[in-house]
């Protein structure tokens, strides 16, 4: 099977497979970061339609309605539960959270709840 995951996010993702329920687990403090810091995450197709990596977040905020579906996920997304991030390659990349940092941006809000998750912890997240 040919590899359909985009160069760029080979680029700026990490070289490791997590479990997103075994990263809610982690014991980790709440903090507050400015938006600014992770909005480069919306120019980077994060998202997919047809089973492959083909849609930025960018696009879902900006025509709504041509992506109903990820619209719909976005604005249902919990906001109460922070954003789960961990340094990779000289920046903060999203672990799990990618759609309420949309909801937030559509909301005009200047900061989010993260969770910086410590490369420490790779092991204990992997799938």
């Amino acid at each position: 099977m040919k590899d359909e995951t985009p160069q760029i996010i080979k680029d700026v993702g990490f070289d490791f497979s997590w479990s997103e329920e075994k990263v809610w687990k982690l014991t980790i403090p709440v903090e507050e970061m400015d938006i600014q810091e992770l909005v480069w995450h919306f120019d980077i197709p994060f998202l997919w339609e047809d089973g492959v990596y083909n849609l930025k977040p960018q696009d879902v905020i900006d025509f709504p309605d041509a992506h109903k579906k990820e619209y719909e996920r976005t604005m249902k997304a919990d906001l109460i539960h922070p954003i789960d991030i961990m340094e990779n390659k000289g920046c903060w990349l999203i672990l799990d959270g990618l759609h309420r940092l949309m909801k937030a941006s559509i909301l005009k809000m200047n900061t989010v709840q993260v969770r910086k998750v410590g490369r420490e912890h790779i092991p204990d997240i992997l799938q």
